[in-house]
């Protein structure tokens, strides 16, 4: 996961009743020594004893390329390899991810293109777009983007993901520098760190995401989050303002500059914004997803189905967006649209093993409808 994009989170303090401090004059922060930001070479460097056991498994065997990307992703993900587990808990360096053996997806990448490019291979991080992954955590609410790794052999392009059964957005998959790279990774660590409470390491992890690409939103977002709990209401201001102008529909900062606006008066300015926000979910699929979510979970399952219905007319072709009007229609009493809209998710099931659950629920239904079925269930 990258991009953490922090979303009405961390709620910030009153106004002062000074006025707020410059960009450049934040308040004291937490006595604890910041969490010191990493360099490039650390964040990317692979450890000798991995480099020995690529040249092992990899390099050494020799073959095309195909055969090494191959014997790679089984370096990587297979229990007599690395056996790297998906931890969502912090982003890593490289080396970290090597000692830990855990990793979230920017980590993951981060792995894999640096290991792809010790072997000779044309590797590049790659960013996906937005996939469905608004999450709270600790009082946190995040909007999380995704990122996977594209090598490049010839004409051909091929892409190694650490998660396939992912809801990505209308976009292709899109091949960044690595000044791109390191500011998703110091925009990770600058989220994590301010919901750990470390709010010196948070702001010198944001400056660093900025200075690796000063284009980069979601930095920007966060940065007006961060300056919020340390009431510099003008500086959180002006980090919000100019993601906003970087990126007029990013989600996340609008909310928060909606916010923002709200806090300290400027009515007519939140009213503005708040409109071209709504603009903006309601042509969102991932915002009408989880807004029949939402309907679902208080038991109004028509508007369930109405929430889920639109998702699925503006992005067609996510079995995930079938499988959940399908729940809502069997919980409505519609058996029979629950079930073609399971067979829907059947046909468009990212992996074999996504429809083999989809057969299994599809099958339970039916035998349900006959009859043979447990009433309780839920596809």
């Amino acid at each position: 996961m990258f991009a953490l994009a922090l979303v009405a989170a961390l709620a910030a303090s009153q106004p002062a009743s000074v006025p707020a401090p410059g960009i450049t004059d934040l308040p004291a922060v937490p006595a604890r020594p910041p969490a010191r930001v990493q360099t490039r070479d650390e964040v990317m460097a692979v450890p000798p004893e991995l480099l020995a056991l690529l040249q092992e498994r990899v390099i050494g065997p020799g073959g095309s390329r195909e055969q090494q990307v191959e014997r790679l992703v089984a370096l990587v993900f297979d229990k007599d390899g690395l056996a790297v587990q998906y931890d969502n808990d912090r982003t890593r360096t490289v080396a970290e991810t090597w000692r830990d053996r855990r990793a979230n997806c920017l980590s993951y990448t981060l792995l894999f293109v640096s290991l792809a490019r010790a072997a000779g291979m044309d590797a590049q991080v790659q960013e996906v777009g937005e996939v469905l992954s608004w999450y709270q955590d600790g009082g946190v609410i995040y909007s999380a983007n995704h990122v996977n790794t594209g090598i490049r052999n010839g004409i051909q392009n091929q892409t190694i993901d650490v998660d396939r059964n992912i809801l990505v957005s209308r976009s292709r998959p899109r091949g960044v520098d690595d000044d791109r790279a390191l500011a998703h990774f110091h925009n990770n660590r600058g989220a994590e760190l301010m919901a750990e409470g470390d709010l010196g390491g948070a702001l010198a992890s944001l400056e660093a995401a900025l200075e690796e690409d000063d284009r980069f939103v979601p930095a920007w977002n966060n940065l007006g989050v961060l300056l919020q709990r340390l009431d510099d209401t003008g500086g959180a201001r002006r980090a919000l303002e100019t993601g906003h102008r970087l990126d007029p529909d990013h989600a996340s900062t609008l909310t928060n500059l909606v916010a923002l606006y709200r806090r300290i008066g400027e009515d007519a300015l939140a009213r503005n914004h708040a409109l071209k926000l709504d603009q903006i979910q309601a042509n969102d699929p991932f915002h009408q997803f989880m807004l029949a979510m939402e309907c679902e979970n208080r038991g109004d399952y028509a508007c369930a189905i109405s929430h889920y219905r639109v998702a699925i007319r503006i992005q067609e072709g996510e079995h995930q967006f079938h499988f959940g009007l399908a729940r809502a229609y069997f919980l409505d009493g519609q058996p029979g649209n629950a079930q073609r809209e399971l067979g829907r998710a059947l046909t468009l099931g990212g992996s074999e093993q996504v429809r083999e659950v989809y057969r299994r629920k599809l099958d339970h239904l039916r035998r349900w409808q006959a009859g043979e079925g447990h009433a309780l269930y839920t596809p």
